[in-house]
C-alpha cells in the first residue's frame, strides 16, 4: 500500500508480520539493539530485513544497515531511505541519491490519538482546522504520521531536529498534504521551507510519505 504513495523509482518492501516476526540482525547492527527488550529487537530486525529487500530491488547486495548516534539508519553510499513500523506492519523505502535527496515514510495504526497528545503535536492553526474536519477520519493520528514523515525527511538532509511546532500541516482532499516550516530557511533562498507529502488510509493503517527529488 505504501508504494502507491511513492514514485516507481523508489524501491519499497513491506511486511504485514510487523513485530510478530523476527529476522537476523547483522553483527554491525547489533549495537543498536544491545540490551533492548525482545519486542524492540523484533521490530528492528524486521525493519532491517525490509530495508535489505528494498535495496536488492535497486541492485544492492545484502549489507548491514547500522544506526548512527542519533539512531537514524546509516544507508550505503549513494542511498537515501526510511524505515517505519507499527503493530502488525513494517516497511522500508530506498532510492538512489542521484534521484532523491531525502525521503521519509511513516505507518500508524488507524485509531485515535491518546487523550492530550494532539495538544502536544499540533499548533493552533492545525487544531482549528481539525475541529471542523469531517469526522470519519482519525485526523489527529494522520497529523502525527505526516509530521513523522516530515521529520524523517528533514533530519538526514539538514542534521537538525524539528519540533512538532516547527511544521504546520495542511491536508488536501486529493490525498496530499503541505507542510510549512516557518522557523527554517532554505539554504539557497531567503524563504521558509515547504514540503509536500502523500497519505493513504486503508486496511487499518494510516500511511504517509514525503520525498524531495534531486536536481539534474
Amino acid at each position: 500500500m505504501i508504494e502507491t504513495l511513492l514514485p516507481s523509482n523508489i524501491a519499497v518492501q513491506t511486511s504485514r508480520a510487523g513485530t510478530d516476526s523476527r529476522a537476523d540482525v547483522m553483527v554491525e547492527e547489533e549495537s543498536a539493539v544491545a540490551g533492548a527488550v525482545e519486542s524492540r529487537r523484533r521490530e528492528f530486525s524486521v525493519g532491517r530485513a525490509c530495508a535489505r529487500s528494498a535495496l536488492s530491488k535497486l541492485g544492492f547486495p545484502p549489507c548491514a544497515i547500522p544506526s548512527g548516534p542519533d539512531r537514524a539508519p546509516l544507508w550505503p553510499a549513494g542511498i537515501v531511505g526510511s524505515i517505519t513500523h507499527c503493530a502488525g506492519f513494517c516497511a522500508a523505502a530506498v532510492a538512489l541519491q542521484e534521484d532523491y535527496v531525502a525521503l521519509g515514510i511513516d505507518a500508524e495504526v488507524d485509531e485515535e490519538l491518546p487523550s492530550g497528545v494532539l495538544e502536544l503535536i499540533s499548533v493552533n492553526e492545525e487544531r482549528k482546522w481539525l475541529a471542523n474536519a469531517p469526522r470519519h477520519l482519525n485526523w489527529g493520528r494522520l497529523l502525527f504520521s505526516a509530521k513523522e514523515s516530515i521529520f524523517k525527511t528533514w533530519f538526514p538532509l539538514t542534521r537538525e531536529w524539528l519540533g512538532f511546532e516547527d511544521a504546520v500541516v495542511t491536508f488536501i482532499p486529493d490525498g496530499t498534504f503541505v507542510a510549512r516550516l516557518p522557523n527554517t530557511l532554505m539554504p539557497t533562498r531567503n524563504c521558509a521551507w515547504e514540503l509536500r507529502g502523500h497519505f493513504r488510509i486503508a486496511n487499518g493503517l494510516i500511511l504517509t510519505a514525503v520525498f524531495i527529488a534531486g536536481h539534474s
